[in-house]
């Protein structure tokens, strides 16, 4: 350990020199380096940060891996500069502990770097987790740039990395004491709940600030006529989709999907009466343990209407337009939440969603959605929800209503009320 520790201090001063060499003049004043070390395409967070900072005129350099595709926005936006960071192979050679070292002092030499060549930013907003090694890293460009350090907590790096190893393996304990000392160093913080703010102040004596997590503006309710086009589109290839259910319609030459029908003469579309219920789950799956209390529930749920109950037919879980979201997102810290719930409530949608500490701060009992514990209460819950549908009656239409009338705050304005009064005033 010893040997790796010089050969990082070795290596990282001469990528320090090398990039000072090559240093540039300032970009400008208030241009800002937004820095993700992980797939750009999917950290929405940083890409809508990035959008608002440009939206206000600031030069964004967006750092990052591209393995997906950021939004079209982010690409055709002429203020946002994107970098592209290679991700870096694992080692194959020797003991996993020594791979991971070799790996984090390979990242961190590359994204030194990498930083040190782009132009001056006045800030560095960085998202964390993943912190090892780019808050460090980060920290030291700060010095050399004088630049001020922002992090974004989405969670904790070292509950994640315990999901693996568990909570008293070395790394990990490790990655706590990392994560504690370095985030200190930071000059300003934003996190995604006040649960997270309270945590970061009590135990790491970090003070931040809370941004929570919004929908975008192009996050709402499908027009009927679009949502019509989509499922025609998707009943050329996916049966559900196709128009297999008895309806009440008198018009023998409609056009018609599973879920809607358009009149061939005036064109216009209506929902089916006869349609079955239409359920997505959109998050990420971390053990399959998670997909089974979906499908459990949903088991559950098809027992309940052949047993001969006045339900739907059949219920759909596909992706796309929905009556119904399913959110599995379970915390590492339980501090976090599942930021497709907040786009899901952006479209109206209602959604059921798995308990976890903080989770209140989004999804509110009985006004919003419902919060379910296992696969037997989220199968009552489907039970009770669906029991009515498709009719406008009932919870189920209730919680949308309730949606619809909140007028949620959307990304822009939060962050123009959270982030833009701070940048203004260190300026």
């Amino acid at each position: 350990m010893a040997a790796a520790a010089a050969a990082l201090a070795l290596g990282l001063a001469a990528v320090l020199a090398a990039a000072l060499w090559r240093r540039r003049a300032a970009g400008g004043a208030g241009r800002v380096c937004v820095v993700v070390l992980g797939d750009l395409g999917r950290s929405p967070r940083m890409q809508y940060h990035a959008l608002s900072l440009a939206r206000h005129g600031r030069g964004v350099t967006l750092l990052g891996y591209l393995q997906t595709k950021p939004h079209s926005d982010v690409l055709g936006n002429g203020n946002i500069r994107i970098v592209a960071i290679s991700d870096l192979r694992p080692l194959q050679v020797g003991p996993k502990i020594f791979q991971y070292v070799v790996k984090v002092i390979a990242q961190a030499m590359q994204l030194l770097y990498t930083m040190l060549k782009i132009d001056q930013p006045s800030y560095v907003l960085l998202q964390n987790p993943p912190g090892l090694p780019s808050i460090a890293v980060a920290w030291v460009v700060c010095l050399v740039w004088r630049s001020k350090l922002i992090i974004d907590w989405h969670n904790y790096g070292y509950t994640i990395m315990s999901l693996i190893h568990g909570r008293n393996h070395l790394l990990v304990q490790i990655a706590k004491w990392y994560e504690k000392l370095f985030g200190r160093l930071s000059d300003y913080n934003f996190c995604v709940t006040n649960a997270m703010k309270e945590d970061l102040w009590e135990k790491c004596s970090i003070k931040a600030v809370t941004l929570y997590d919004k929908p975008a503006s192009y996050f709402k309710e499908t027009p009927l006529e679009l949502q019509h086009r989509l499922y025609m589109k998707l009943a050329k290839v996916y049966e559900p989709f196709k128009a297999q259910y008895v309806t009440e319609s008198v018009n023998s030459s409609a056009e018609r999907s599973a879920f809607t029908e358009m009149d061939d003469k005036n064109g216009c579309v209506i929902k089916t009466k006869g349609r079955p219920a239409l359920l997505i789950s959109s998050t990420s799956w971390t053990e399959d343990e998670d997909f089974s209390v979906l499908l459990k529930a949903l088991e559950d749920y098809e027992q309940y209407i052949n047993d001969g109950v006045k339900l739907p037919s059949l219920v759909c879980v596909i992706t796309g337009s929905a009556d119904l979201g399913v959110c599995l997102h379970k915390s590492s810290s339980g501090l976090d939440l599942p930021m497709k719930v907040v786009d899901m409530f952006g479209c109206c949608l209602p959604v059921c969603a798995i308990h976890f500490e903080c989770l209140h701060e989004l999804v509110k009992h009985n006004e919003n959605g419902l919060i379910f514990r296992d696969s037997n209460e989220l199968a009552e819950q489907l039970k009770m929800l669906f029991l009515e549908f498709p009719t406008l009656e009932g919870k189920l239409h209730n919680f949308r209503r309730n949606l619809r009338a909140s007028k949620q705050l959307r990304w822009d304005e939060s962050w123009d009320q959270t982030v833009l009064p701070l940048l203004r005033q260190n300026e």
